[in-house]
């Protein structure tokens, strides 16, 4: 196999949603595997010293500051996250309806997706009931252990 050609199966696997290609040809074997994304991290910066304020009046609640009478934000629903370490598929096979939709009601015990890892297929299935309210991760994409998939508004 020439450089020229070997360049451009790595740029076809690079720009596809393809993450493992094997070609064999006569004496001449390559496996090619893109590496799952890097998980996004949030960055936190601490000031070192804050800005000078004004002294407020005795009593006088900061504008911002939430007060005791303020109901909590009301909560998301419950996260259904990764069991493992695989490839999320929203359905049984690609000309398959998926499994679940936003809106869609569900029972304990209900298939929500498949994860597929080592060449297993994992069936998540949901451990509470509710209406599917999100679902946070598309189709055929890599997930990381306890990666939230699916927010369930319990009923």
């Amino acid at each position: 196999m020439d450089l020229e050609r070997l360049r451009d199966i790595l740029n076809l696997v690079s720009e596809s949603d393809v993450s493992e290609v094997e070609l064999e040809e006569e004496d001449f074997r390559i496996v090619v595997r893109k590496a799952p994304p890097a998980p996004v991290t949030q960055t936190w910066e601490v000031a070192q010293s804050a800005p000078a304020q004004a002294p407020m009046p005795a009593g006088a609640a900061a504008p911002d500051a939430p007060t005791a009478d303020e109901p909590a934000p009301p909560s998301r629903g419950e996260e259904v996250c990764a069991p493992i370490v695989g490839t999320f598929y929203e359905a049984p096979s690609p000309d398959s309806p998926a499994f679940v939709r936003v809106g869609d009601s569900v029972k304990k015990g209900d298939v929500l997706c498949i994860i597929e890892a080592m060449k297993l297929m994992n069936e998540i299935e949901a451990e509470t009931g509710g209406i599917i309210r999100e679902v946070l991760v598309a189709n055929a994409t890599p997930v990381e252990y306890d990666q939230p998939l699916f927010i369930i508004d319990p009923s």
